[in-house]
């Protein structure tokens, strides 16, 4: 079976079909690059063929590299990964020129792209190399180049292309912030040639009238200038500078890939076309040989989607979730509601006052609303979405539910009264579910007659936005529960993790010592702004003080105290508590009420840190080391996270690195805490662990299974890496 087959029709036109077997969608191996390599080859040699459309029998043209391969690459080295680079370009290189003479450039064979639906990657960067690209009028089809978000950047051409066609500046969005287009978009900014209604069609009509001026790129006409100017070019110098400036502004120098792309940009746009690409392959063998790049693609690509398509279901015959409860229209529940609704599935959401449930329900309104004025939504699309909710007090209209998610107030007794009201009506075999952020699974399952049925699904605010779902087990959780919240968290789009019940579970278990490591060093008289850089500097999306400002300070007073009356004696955080007690007494809960750690304008919008914080904690004469700083930040977390596998919390470090980078962002450079700690070495680690408890205290203990690995060598993707369980 071949990824690529070619028809040659009696005009002349080779149609070339991508379709690679068992795939929903192309991706591109190094085997099918060599079979459209072949297949190119033979196209040039036949004197019968007039020109070549390269398409997909697919819905879509193509969604990129296989990572996996690119993964691949990498274990042969540096050099084994530049010339499977170069074995790329030399192909793409081929369909660009498609046997032109090199002098005249007269001669070629005209070579189109037909893009039936999306093309991202290769997918795009394969088109670019062609004459001209047709895509389909297709408006949920998706056009553009995000490697970027895997921690690489186009390597195969397309970042010397797209900037040789565009310009630096006009190149930036697609290439630096990996933005996506549909057809017309995409057009519009120039990244394809035409939307029409029959690609292939419109491809091969085109071939066949294609001139030999229609098929030189600019970039290989004579007196070619780059668009915007070159980087010594009046023009082109301040839009250089200006990148180079935005680009560490926002990576602050921990994203390699962008720093790379960048100076493969700024080389290649001064040299010859072909010189540009093999500096493009240089960079991007040097990204990919960072062990970032690697950590990225693993955690953000490869195990992202084995979670996603089931890598931990229990065997259990199909769960999809046909009508779904929910207990509770506040902020949550109406979230859950929108995003049930917008994957399909019928919705009953029920408070306690009709007001609050119709409250519940104007918010996927309001959502829906914004879709439509940013022409992301219809009319028609918003009336279809709100039909499948039914929002209502009575639980009767529970009947035929089978899965209900509680979400009301946090208090346990309010819980079990309505897991008795729901269990009252809903089928024998319907599954329930709690969303709870920090109350134990198996005691709110206390309250149902079914314990095997009942499980833990928390989401994360804002439901819509937030990638990640939580899906906890209890005691007495059966599989097919857990298969149950798995099928249904894949039906809402979303990446589902799964731990076992224990005090805050895996996320929160991980990024309240970060918090609470920020506010211990505002006690201490370390400089507000310097924990707030230091974290940012790590890569974390918000420092500690932001953060808890985000989530509100009376949140943390609350569980501060109910973890205070659970653990008595042994509770650790007193020295937090002395700052965040404080503020929640002046008032000062968060963003909410506009005053925080910062103040706030009317808007909302952060101005500076309160002016407050410099007379109740003094900062230090001396302060600390900035790497010090750093280290109690990342290792607050990482060791949490050591700590919840070697206690079964956390069965797979794969769902241990995902869900950190997608539950509160953790430093995504790095794969995750666990990746982070692969990078470090588990020698070093906890090495650096013994010299922060030494200074500060037991919670920077290295857990005995960090010891264990230090002593033995190990890594935790070679002990469990590829979804082995703890042992």
């Amino acid at each position: 079976m071949t990824d690529f087959t070619m028809q040659k029709d009696a005009d002349g036109v080779a149609i070339v079909t991508w379709d690679v077997p068992g795939k929903s969608m192309n991706v591109l191996s190094l085997d099918g690059a060599a079979e459209l390599n072949a297949l190119i080859d033979d196209a040039l040699a036949d004197e019968a063929v007039k020109g070549i459309v390269i398409t997909s029998g697919k819905k879509d043209f193509a969604a990129g590299m296989d990572l996996n391969v690119i993964a691949g690459m990498r274990q042969g080295g540096a050099q084994a990964v530049f010339d499977g680079v170069m074995t790329l370009h030399h192909l793409l290189r081929k369909i660009e020129l498609a046997g032109m003479d090199p002098k005249t450039k007269k001669g070629g064979k005209p070579i189109a792209a037909a893009l039936p639906g999306t093309a991202l990657g290769i997918g795009l960067e394969l088109p670019l190399a062609t004459h001209r690209i047709f895509a389909a009028e297709n408006p949920k089809a998706k056009i553009g180049l995000p490697e970027i978000m895997v921690g690489i950047f186009p390597g195969a051409g397309g970042t010397t292309r797209l900037v040789r066609k565009l310009g630096a500046m006009g190149a930036a969005p697609f290439l630096l912030e990996g933005k996506l287009s549909d057809p017309a978009r995409a057009k519009s900014a120039g990244l394809i040639d035409e939307v029409v209604a029959d690609p292939v069609a419109a491809a091969r009509e085109w071939v066949l009238k294609a001139a030999d001026a229609d098929l030189v790129k600019p970039w290989d006409a004579k007196g070619y200038k780059m668009p915007g100017g070159e980087p010594y070019h009046p023009a082109g110098f301040m839009t250089f500078v200006g990148a180079s400036a935005m680009v560490h502004g926002k990576t602050l120098g921990v994203y390699p890939a962008a720093k790379a792309l960048l100076s493969a940009v700024y080389e290649g746009a001064m040299v010859p076309f072909d010189t540009a690409l093999k500096i493009e392959a240089r960079w991007f063998t040097h990204v990919l040989m960072n062990p970032s790049s690697t950590a990225m693609i693993r955690s953000l690509f490869i195990n992202k989607e084995a979670l996603e398509k089931g890598a931990n279901r229990p065997e259990a015959p199909d769960q999809s979730v046909r009508k779904v409860g929910i207990l509770g229209a506040g902020m949550m529940g109406a979230g859950i509601a929108y995003v049930s609704a917008m994957a399909g599935i019928k919705v009953v959401l029920i408070d306690s006052t009709q007001e609050a449930a119709e409250r519940g329900k104007s918010y996927s309104t309001g959502l829906l609303d914004k879709a439509i004025s940013r022409r992301k939504s219809t009319e028609e699309k918003k009336a279809e979405v709100l039909s499948r909710i039914t929002a209502t007090t009575d639980y009767a209209a529970l009947a035929g539910c089978d899965l209900i998610v509680e979400a009301v107030f946090e208090d346990p007794k309010v819980k079990a009264e309505v897991t008795k009201r729901a269990e009252a009506v809903i089928p024998q075999d319907a599954i329930f579910a709690t969303n709870t952020s920090t109350l134990p699974i198996s005691e709110l399952a206390k309250a149902s007659a079914r314990p095997d049925q009942f499980i833990g699904i928390h989401f994360f605010s804002p439901v819509d936005k937030m990638l990640l779902v939580e899906i906890i087990k209890g005691r007495e959780t059966g599989p097919r529960a857990v298969a149950k919240a798995l099928d249904f968290v894949r039906q809402i789009r979303k990446t589902p993790i799964v731990v076992n019940d224990a005090r805050f579970f895996y996320a929160n278990r991980c990024i309240i010592p970060y918090i609470n490591e920020g506010i211990r060093m505002v006690a201490e008289g370390v400089s507000p702004t310097l924990i707030e850089n230091a974290a940012k500097m790590m890569g974390m999306p918000l420092g500690p003080l932001q953060l808890v400002d985000e989530t509100s300070i009376d949140l943390g007073v609350k569980i501060a105290k109910a973890t205070k009356a659970a653990m008595g004696d042994a509770y650790p955080d007193g020295a937090v508590d002395a700052v965040i007690f404080k503020l929640a007494d002046q008032g000062r809960l968060g963003r909410k009420t506009k005053a925080g750690f910062y103040d706030y304008d009317d808007a909302g919008k952060r101005q500076g840190f309160w002016s407050g914080l410099a007379s109740e904690w003094p900062e230090a004469d001396t302060q600390p080391d900035l790497t010090e700083i750093q280290h109690r930040l990342m290792f607050a977390q990482s060791l949490e996270a050591v700590r919840a596998l070697e206690e079964g919390v956390l069965e797979d470090i794969r769902e241990g690195d995902v869900g950190a980078i997608l539950g509160w962002g953790f430093a995504p450079w790095s794969g995750g805490p666990f990746g982070w700690l692969d990078m470090l070495g588990a020698p070093r680690a906890a090495g650096i662990a013994d010299s922060l408890a030494e200074k500060f205290g037991p919670r920077f203990a290295a857990p005995q299974l960090l010891r264990d690995m230090a002593a033995k060598g190990e890594s935790f993707y070679g002990r469990f890496g590829a979804g082995k369980q703890a042992a």
